[in-house]
């Protein structure tokens, strides 16, 4: 499938790379210059800092600042990279104890971690590629057939039908559209709604590989040039298929075109600190800005879900990968490698349900970073053959990320080996560790605010990584030993929180992080009024602690989970409607918020309407408008509750067409409502801290007994 390079882009390349070598030379050498005292490195660092904070400020948004951002990050980076290592490793040093060699190399390791994924970062994100859709022929005659895979285990059927309903709305010609409801449960209730609905149904007798083994079974008994796939909670709009099959119609290159998981659920972040497109969803940063400069690099990853693949690709490498817990992004790999292209198109034209628990986004992290690990041990991404350089660096900076884990707890609880014990973990004065780390710091904050602003705020990825650091440790250091050990975990989506209650079982570890750092800051406050140690290192450090403190502490409170009692989520969507009573009476209103049980309605003018009266509730629809019985459950002056009564097949199918059907149904949901600001950013957590040690105190202190919520059921793993 590799098609050489002509001759004129190879002497191009070759003459990039020609230019490259001075600048790259010149780069290095100001990067390693040595200076007389730590005075002339900070006028240095600030000097750097005040070009990119003029830069950020007058000319955001410009590709080139950006790009200048970058190269003035790294430039710093690795100015402070090339002084650790060479000045502040203690090595033949004799006033360095042995034991605190220790301290000091695990530090540095967990820096070179830091340091490699911001160069790989960088590469990633500096020029999304941000695709556009390619239109299909005139001629609808010509389109492709389309096999449309919904797969299912233990999801309840409420779930389901809303993704089956939306996929037969799904503009494509009848006859080359079929729909296969993947059953690996075996359940009745299933087989008769898809026979009610006149889809195709699959249950396969055995059900090893757990749901890729369910895809490349339904893969063996359907025909379609293009497979779409949908987790059974991802409802597709109606455009789907129209936005995207052009794209691998036009370049028979493409093996796939993946689009964004978008979710129209708070995730437990999102619901637990009210921050609800407020500020950019926890997934936002992959789906926003990652896979859209992985697409320039031709190594988008496919995603499970909300993904057209070309036939013919996956019956090259023998179906959808089985040999690890994260078929999805395996099965890319496996494709990339035989030469097939990728295409991420950033278009949000399908939604699902966010996790609706920590405990529950943490156990599906879980999977996922045992995955990509098993993936690093099976496949290596930097030795296997048929890839290029670029994808070998997207591929391994994805599986890095989940080996996050060891790094962060050692950040978190560095500063505490001087705080408690005085152990050093820098041989180095602490004016010299703040004049070359500040700067580093700051220009990364600044860069990455102008890169992703719009899709990850400042310090919230120290948050989610903080989150999952306690529980992925364990499994991926497991991983990287045995790649087989394991199993496959299918994540709870729907369920009521009766009340609100503190995870103490989730929390736990946090609770241990919180209190070492609060004892490190009493200990730091008793090292300055006692004078045992230097008072510009014990001041660093208690910087350092207290900055952990605030990390931690937003932590605590994402574990106090708020109450749920609706069993489906609403959209705050606005609709005018009509409403006709029994007695004939009409009112007009507006949707204020909507979903597939019922919703709510601001009135133009109240009337003569009772509780538990039954109403006939009409919606525009297309060219007309959609009637949908309900009952009045709430009511004042102004507002009206209403649930539907029960729907027919037909009733039940535009309703979800009216939903979640529109081609612009996400376009504008979910998308954060502010900016980045580095310091607004820093204050919000901040509060988020203090909220979080006052609920985990609160917890303590006050029993919360724990109410029923979504268990995760257990698939066995890859055999």
């Amino acid at each position: 499938m590799t098609e050489e390079p002509s001759f004129s882009r190879t002497i191009v390349r070759f003459a990039g790379w020609i230019a490259a070598i001075p600048a790259v030379a010149l780069f290095l050498f100001l990067a390693t210059i040595p200076v007389s005292d730590w005075r002339t490195q900070l006028w240095l660092g600030i000097a750097v800092f005040a070009v990119a904070l003029l830069l950020k400020t007058i000319l955001d948004g410009k590709r080139w600042v950006i790009l200048t951002l970058i190269s003035l990050s790294l430039f710093v980076t690795f100015r402070y990279a090339w002084w650790r290592a060479t000045q502040t490793l203690g090595i033949g040093d004799p006033q360095v104890h042995w034991y605190e060699y220790p301290f000091i190399f695990i530090l540095f390791g967990a820096e070179i971690y830091s340091w490699l994924i911001l160069v790989f970062g960088y590469f990633q994100t500096a020029f999304p590629l941000s695709r556009k859709a390619d239109p299909l022929p005139a001629d609808i005659g010509g389109w492709p057939t389309v096999d449309i895979f919904i797969p299912t285990y233990n999801e309840p059927l409420s779930i389901v039908r809303a993704t089956v309903l939306a996929a037969i709305n799904i503009d494509w010609p009848p006859d080359k559209k079929r729909i296969y409801l993947l059953d690996d449960g075996d359940r009745r209730e299933f087989e008769e709604f898809a026979r009610t609905l006149g889809i195709d149904y699959l249950a396969r007798p055995e059900h090893k590989h757990a749901k890729a083994g369910n895809l490349n079974f339904a893969l063996s008994r359907s025909e379609g040039k293009y497979i779409a796939v949908f987790d059974c909670d991802h409802i597709p709009t109606r455009s789907f298929l129209q936005t995207t099959v052009g794209i691998p119609e036009k370049n028979p290159k493409v093996g796939f075109v993946q689009t964004p998981h978008h979710f129209y659920s708070p995730d437990p972040y999102e619901r637990n600190l009210d921050v609800f497109q407020k500020l950019p969803n926890e997934g936002e940063l992959f789906y926003g800005i990652i896979q859209d400069g992985n697409d320039l690099w031709n190594a988008a990853t496919f995603c499970g879900s909300c993904t057209v693949i070309r036939r013919e690709a996956l019956d090259e490498i023998q179906g959808f990968a089985v040999d690890t817990v994260t078929e999805d992004a395996h099965t890319s790999l496996k494709l990339h490698r035989r030469g097939w292209e990728s295409a991420y198109l950033n278009l949000p034209q399908a939604a699902g349900l966010a996790t609706p628990t920590l405990s529950a986004h943490i156990r599906q992290r879980i999977r996922w970073a045992r995955g990509m690990i098993q993936v690093f041990r099976i496949e290596n991404p930097l030795f296997v053959s048929g890839l290029r350089l670029s994808q070998r660096l997207c591929y391994i900076n994805g599986m890095l990320f989940f080996l996050s884990s060891l790094p962060r707890i050692v950040f978190l609880t560095a500063p505490l080996a001087y705080l408690y014990f005085g152990i050093r973990i820098f041989d180095a004065d602490a004016y010299s560790i703040a004049s070359y780390a500040f700067p580093p710091i700051a220009l990364s904050l600044i860069a990455n605010a102008a890169i992703h602003g719009k899709h990850r705020h400042s310090f919230w990825n120290q948050v989610y990584e903080t989150t999952l650091a306690p529980y992925i440790l364990l499994p991926t250091f497991l991983a990287l030993i045995n790649p087989r050990l394991g199993t496959f975990n299918v994540t709870a989506k729907e369920g009521r929180i009766e009340q609100a209650f503190y995870d103490r079982k989730i929390a736990r570890p946090f609770v241990v992080l919180w209190l070492l750092n609060l004892g490190g800051l009493i200990s730091g406050i008793v090292r300055y009024s006692g004078g045992f140690g230097e008072i510009p290192t014990i001041l660093l450090t208690l910087a350092w602690t207290l900055h952990n403190l605030i990390i931690v502490g937003t932590t605590l409170a994402v574990s106090w989970e708020r109450a749920q009692r609706r069993d489906r989520p609403r959209l705050n969507l606005n609709l005018p409607v009509r409403i006709t009573s029994s007695s004939g009476q009409v009112l007009f209103g507006e949707t204020e918020d909507f979903s597939d049980y019922g919703t709510r309605i601001r009135l133009a003018k109240s009337g003569p309407v009772s509780m538990r009266e039954t109403v006939l509730l009409e919606v525009p629809f297309r060219e007309g408008v959609q009637g949908f019985p309900a009952e009045i459950v709430g009511m004042d002056e102004s507002n009206l509750r209403l649930n539907f009564q029960p729907l027919t097949l037909e009733e039940e199918q535009r309703l979800m067409l009216i939903l979640y059907g529109r081609a612009d149904a996400w376009v504008r949901f979910g998308v954060a409502q502010q900016n980045d600001s580095i310091l607004k950013s820093l204050w919000n957590i901040s509060l988020f801290a203090l909220i979080g040690q006052g609920r985990v105190l609160k917890a303590l202190l006050w029993s919360s007994p724990k109410p029923e919520i979504p268990k995760t059921r257990l698939l066995r793993g890859p055999s």
